[in-house]
């Protein structure tokens, strides 16, 4: 069945490339809702955002959603805990144009959804099933879904900075992984890059509190980093995040290659042009004991940092 939460939750931080202050209030949804974003600090406060493929636009080092001129940026991390948790329904209020970064990770979104809890609702669940294989390249980029009775994600980056280096990790979603194993690793850049993206206004609520920043073989970040292959796991917690903008649940193996937020949103793009390549199927209990987030509580926290 579809599930919302139980009781509305707040977080309170700042946005990563903005630096604007944002206050989040998680509100419980009835089903066939979905997750939508409603921006409260513009005129009217009735413009909603339904995170929906077809509602990003392309944007540097993160996902966007735009409805006319309202915007809501950096939402992967927050869709990552929502696909990661098992919510399918959720009124996300927001009085800024940027969600909060936390600590750059998606642990303290878990933890506030896990702590709440969520509920079954009335209304079955329906899943995106992959039939065939879609794949899309951007230069030496590339990103593909193909068949498989789970989600799953491949990825594989390669930085010239040692403390990054080549670093490749693959993961079923099933049985609470993303909890486990992604839901508290960091965004990250190098350290070259910092002054760059500032001159482009972004980056401006970075600190080495919410991103692990790198320079060649060290690590700036204090306390280093939580995995030695963090920077791997990240870039999978962005791909469930992205791939949940898909509307629904994906039972198909998604693999990144130096993928981003727009090559993964230009691979779902793909995917709904090509009726063939997928089906709408009805969530039976084994398919939804296979999903992200099912069966997963506050008691799976207990392993993240």
């Amino acid at each position: 069945m579809q599930t919302t939460l139980k009781t509305e939750l707040i977080f309170d931080g700042v946005g990563l490339h903005t630096g604007r202050p944002a206050r989040l209030r998680l509100r419980p949804a009835p089903a066939g809702h979905g997750v939508v974003f409603q921006r409260t600090d513009v005129a009217g406060s009735g413009v909603k955002l339904p995170a929906i493929w077809n509602h990003v636009e392309i944007s540097p080092l993160n996902t966007r959603l735009r409805v006319g001129d309202t915007i809501v940026s950096t939402i992967e991390h927050l869709m990552a805990a929502l696909s990661g948790c098992g919510v399918h329904n959720v009124l996300i209020e927001i009085d800024g144009p940027e969600v909060p970064i936390m600590d750059g990770s998606s642990a303290e979104f878990v933890r506030g959804i896990l702590g709440v809890g969520v509920s079954r609702q009335g209304n079955p669940l329906r899943a995106i099933k992959l039939l065939d294989e879609v794949r899309v390249t951007q230069g030496d980029a590339w990103a593909s879904l193909r068949p498989a009775t789970s989600l799953q994600i491949d990825f594989e980056i390669d930085f010239p900075d040692a403390a990054i280096g080549h670093q490749a990790k693959t993961l079923n979603m099933a049985n609470g992984s993303f909890v486990h194993t992604l839901c508290d690793s960091r965004t990250f850049c190098r350290n070259s890059d910092v002054e760059d993206m500032r001159k482009r206004g972004l980056a401006l609520g970075g600190t080495l509190e919410n991103a692990v920043v790198v320079d060649g073989a060290d690590v700036l970040t204090p306390g280093g980093l939580r995995h030695p292959d963090e920077a791997v796991r990240h870039k999978m917690l962005d791909a469930l995040g992205d791939l949940y903008t898909a509307g629904a649940p994906i039972l198909g193996r998604y693999t990144g290659h130096k993928a981003g937020h727009n090559l993964t949103n230009a691979l779902l793009r793909a995917l709904f042009d090509n009726t063939a390549a997928w089906r709408w199927m009805d969530c039976t209990p084994q398919i939804a004991a296979r999903l992200p987030g099912h069966g997963v509580s506050a008691a799976d926290m207990v392993a993240v940092a």
